[in-house]
This record gives structure tokens, sequence and C-alpha cells, in this order.
């Protein structure tokens, strides 16, 4: 029997829609008076565009959007004087859910500062309001007003009524469970928080005028306007002064140190985005704190979480972004594939690079001095982002424990002759802790080799990062992963003074001492009488593993700590103080104390057993 086709449409009831409208439209319930609010400043952006082709005929007026508490019948006004509705207009915009005006208007109008793309915007209201009513006058001056009444089911009433003023109330009577959006307080937290920027004047009640004198006592009062300045994103950088910027940071974060610098972003094609970002001083710390990225669509607040539109090494920065090209009702992994969002983060990384190149060629030495807060964001960027870790290539400095700085390159060149192996690999010796590890720094010195100071928090995972990439020949070793005369490897005879048997007999007395430490294993090795008599080193591959599985938060015993205890057997202490001693004991204490110094030098000796070794010490004095 041959298959049949069938056809038909999938029936939606309409009772169930307001249910699932109050419970899933939007996470947070707040998200409300944004929408109303904004789709209050579409419907005076549309008049403005009209006024603007001459449509409206006089004077447009004042246009300021008002948000109005009446606790008593517990209600929240939105009142806008913007283009109104019709009768008709009504009937199609809010009688059709997800039939969206501004999507009408665009497309009639062509004008890309309408905020409002989702027709269901104005459903939110039912999330906190048990009714909604919508009381509207268009500016066609023939048209009488209406009122729209809807109690959060499919039935609604529809009215003539009389209202002189064009515009339009949206008037919620707010439900017993979010009676918080009642509090003058939570409200106007709201609107600082979603509409501060907004380019139509917001008012929410009055305030004091504390600059004005005072009458009978009294400050006089003024219209609280929420967003009384334009936002500096929406402005040409020639129009904005230094000051204006800093101004705009301690604004938005009142508790942050002042920038290092900020990118002014402006672009409409091939997508529209306008911005900035600050760049804050990081120090040696890397927290990504995700909420100082603030996104805004038209000027009206969506998110501080940008994770999906902007890489998560540009989280460190802080600003804003603005883009109505950022679907913001789509699911996350939307996100992740939508076109555009890849646009932007890659516009953004391209700025940043540009933006830091800029700043190192136009005063290296300024550059140099605030490697310190620079260094650990473009390292970031470089290990996470390929295309910006070609990009911070001309910028991205080493420095040396000395405190000269160099590109990655003119390092190459520098150590290439004298930290070559005999395997044909370049060594680049750096120190995690230049200070602690000073005993390791100045042998290594002494023979004509060059330090890097690598104490950044992420410069494990940049220094592996450098040598994956082949660019450069590195091999990064730290001052402690051998002996000095070993770090970089050359075809030099090393002779011993102790014979075969001496070298057992101080095997043996060291092994003792290893049994004590876990971890730790014994290598005789001939070196300089003027090296430690004995050190330590750590083995660079397993240190660098634990060191990352830390970092990461994982389990850094997944790769023992494991060191080996150097004893030179050219020293004198070994060569002939320790073989002189007749006593076993004596022989043992002094391994014991020489093995102690060592462990000092490395920061790990610590509570009884240094305090011991103290003792020890002052007994010889």
């Amino acid at each position: 029997m041959a298959d049949v086709m069938q056809k038909g449409t999938i029936a939606v009831q309409t009772e169930n829609i307001f249910p699932i409208i109050k419970k899933f439209l939007y996470s947070d319930h707040e998200i409300f008076l944004r929408e109303l609010v904004a789709n209050a400043v579409d419907a005076t952006t549309k008049l403005n565009i009209l006024a603007q082709r001459g449509e409206p005929t006089g004077e447009i007026g004042d246009t300021t959007i008002q948000v109005i508490l009446e606790k008593n019948p517990n209600r929240l006004i939105v009142r806008d004087k913007g283009i109104g509705m019709t009768s008709d207009e009504v009937t199609r915009y809010l009688n059709q859910i997800a039939f969206s005006s501004a999507t009408e208007f665009l497309e009639k109008y062509k004008d890309s500062s309408i905020i409002g793309h989702f027709g269901l915007g104005f459903y939110s209201a039912f999330m906190v309001a048990d009714k909604v009513e919508v009381v509207t006058k268009s500016w066609k001056a023939d048209e009488p007003a209406v009122r729209w009444t809807c109690e959060g089911n499919p039935e609604f009433t529809l009215e003539q009524v009389e209202k002189s003023d064009r515009g339009t109330d949206i008037i919620l009577y707010i439900n017993e469970e979010n009676k918080e959006f009642l509090e003058k307080n939570r409200v106007e937290d709201l609107l600082q928080k979603f509409c501060k920027y907004l380019p139509v004047p917001i008012q929410f009640g009055m305030k004091f005028d504390y600059d004005a004198p005072k009458k009978k006592d009294k400050y006089p009062e003024i219209p609280n306007i929420i967003n009384a300045t334009p936002p500096i994103w929406k402005k040409t950088p020639s129009q904005i002064t230094e000051d204006e910027y800093l101004d705009f940071y301690r604004e938005m974060y009142p508790m942050a140190a002042e920038p290092m610098f900020w990118i002014h972003l402006n672009i409409d094609y091939p997508f529209n985005l306008t911005g900035v970002l600050y760049f804050p001083k990081i120090g040696n710390a890397l927290e990504v704190n995700r909420n100082k990225i603030h996104l805004y669509s038209n000027q009206v607040f969506v998110t501080d979480d940008v994770r999906e539109i902007v890489p998560e090494w540009l989280l460190l920065l802080h600003g804003v972004i603005d883009s109505p090209d950022i679907p913001l009702n789509v699911s996350r992994s939307y996100l992740q594939s939508d076109r555009s969002v890849k646009q932007i983060s890659e516009y953004i990384t391209r700025k940043v690079a540009d933006k830091l190149h800029e700043l190192f060629k136009n005063d290296r030495p300024d550059f140099e001095k605030k490697w310190k807060d620079f260094g650990v964001f473009i390292k970031y960027g470089m290990i996470s982002d390929s295309k910006f870790n070609e990009r911070a290539i001309p910028f991205a400095l080493l420095e040396n424990v000395d405190g000269e700085f160099f590109l990655l390159a003119d390092y190459k060149d520098k150590i290439k002759d004298n930290q070559t192996d005999k395997n044909g690999k370049i060594i680049a010796i750096y120190a995690q802790n230049p200070s602690a590890q000073n005993v390791f720094v100045k042998a290594i010195q002494k023979r004509g080799y060059d330090v890097l100071k690598m104490d950044a928090v992420l410069d494990n995972h940049w220094m592996q990062n450098l040598e994956y990439s082949g660019k450069f020949d590195y091999t990064f070793v730290r001052v402690d992963s051998d002996t000095a005369d070993n770090l970089v490897q050359k075809d030099e005879q090393k002779t011993s003074v102790l014979t075969e048997a001496d070298e057992q007999k101080v095997q043996a007395i060291f092994e003792k001492i290893a049994e004590k430490h876990a971890g730790s294993q014994i290598r005789l090795a001939p070196l300089s009488p003027s090296d430690l008599p004995v050190s330590i080193t750590r083995p660079e591959f397993l240190r660098r593993m634990r060191e990352m599985q830390t970092l990461q938060s994982l389990n850094p015993e997944a790769f023992p700590d494991s060191w080996n205890l150097v004893v030179n057997t050219n020293h004198p202490a070994i060569a002939q103080k320790m073989l002189e001693l007749t006593d076993e004991n004596d022989q043992q204490n002094l391994a014991a104390y020489l093995a102690d110094i060592a462990l000092l030098n490395h920061g790990m000796l610590s509570g009884e057993a240094l305090s011991n070794f103290l003792e020890k010490t002052l007994e010889k004095i």
C-alpha cells in the first residue's frame, strides 16, 4: 500500500497562552518594565519620524514618558505622548500575540532606531498584573480614544473613551504575588537599570532640586528624570573629552580604579554596533568578572552576561556595547551560531588588538611601565584566541629579571648564540619568583645567561602556547629545573674529584635523608666547587603540569610533587669534610644540615623543621 502524505494545521488553544506568558515569557518578571517603557519609546520615536516627514501638523510638544505609581488601587502606569493607536490598530496589534507593530513600521519607514522587534513585549505585563488596560488616542485628529481591557485570558473589551492628549497609557493592576513592583525604590532601581540611557526622557515622580534656593524652608520640586543625559557611546569620539569618558566610567563603576585606556566602538556595516570598552587596571591577577560589560539594544539595557557575545578573555574589560543586530529573545545556542554575533566578537577583538598596538608604537616606554596590567590580559587573549594571538605578536613582551623588555622575536636573537644547547634548542630560562629564587638566578647569571621574569598567573599556559606555536623555537625552563650548568646542556666533560667508591658512600648517606622527604630523589653531580653543596631541582614537565592542574582547580595530586636533591661532589663540604668524618651520625647530621639549607633556599623548610635548623645554626656560632 502506498504511503499517504497528510497536511494539516497545528491547533493552538489560546486559553493556554496566558499561563505560559505568566510563567515562561521571561525568566525575570522585572523585565516587564523594560518592555513597556521600550514600547513607549518606540511610540515616541515613531511620532518624531512622522513629524520629520511633515505628517503631523503643528508642534508635537513635550514627549516625556511618565512612569506612575498608584498604591490605591495597586496600579502602575506607563504613559507616553507618542503616536498612539486607533481602534483598528489596537485590534490589529494587541489582539494578535507576537505581531509586532514595530516590524510593520520599519518596513514602511525603513528606520533602524525602533527598539521593538518582538511582539510579545507588551504581553510581559501579564506576568505581574491581573488586569491590563490600554487607554490610547492616535495622533490622527479625527480618531477617537479607545480603552482596551484584558484580565489575563483570551477575552477583552474595547470601547471608546474620553482622552484629550495624544498617546498611550498602559495601566497594570499589579497582582498580590508581585507587589514589590508597587514600591517606589524597587521601580526606580529598575528604571535606573533598564532605562538610564534611553533617547526619550523618562520621568518617575518628582524630586527635590537641592541646587535651587529654598522656598519657605523647602527645596522646590522638579521632575525626576531618570535619563537626563544621552550616553557617550552614541556620540562620535571627536565630540567627547577625556574627562567625559572618565566621568562615564566612574558613574558605571564608582568603586573601580581609573581605567588604563578605552576603545570607542562605532560601526554600521556589516552590522550595527556602538559602545565604549575600558581597560581596567588588572595587575597580576586573573579575575573574569562577568557583569562588567553591559549589553544594550538601542539604548535599552538587556543584560550584563555577555559570554555568548564577547570572548571570555575580553570579559576582563569594562564598559558598554549596544547593538540592535544581536538577537536578544533567542536561546544561547542560537547566539553561539549567529553570524552577527561572531562578526561582532571578531570586530571587538580586532579593535582591542589595534588599540594595544597603537599604544605600543606611540609610546613604548609607557607601554612597558604598564606591562604588569597589560600582560595578563594580552597573554590570556593569546592563549584563548588564535586570531588575537597573531595580532598580539608585534606588542607582546618578555621581561627579564633586570627589568629589560623584549619583543618575542627580538628575545630569540638576544639569547640564541649563548643559550642554544647541544641539540640546537634555544633555552629561555625563567624565574617565577626572582626574589625567592635569587640564589638560582645569580648562579645562572654567572654563566652569562639571561633570566626572564615569569611571575604572572597565566605564564605557565602562555609559555606552552609560545612553545607549541613553533614561531620562536623557545624551550622554557625554570631556574630550578636543573643545576645551573645543566640548564643549557653543552658538550662539556664534567669530572668529579671523588672516586666511584666515595660516590657510593655519599649516595648512601643522602639516601637516608631522602627517605624523610616524600617525592625526593638523590642525584650526584660534579659541579663547580663554588656552587652550592646541595641544591634542589624540580623536573620542568611534572612541575608545570601540577601547577596547571592547580590553576584550573583540578586535582594537582594527579601529578605528584617530585624533586631532586642534587649533591655537588666537587664541593669541599662533600669531597673533604663529609668523607673525613668517621662517625656515621656526624655524617648524617652534616648531610641533613646541608639538605635543610637547600630546602630553605627553596622555601620548603617550615614549622618544626625550620625551628630545629635554626637551633643547629645558633649552636655553631
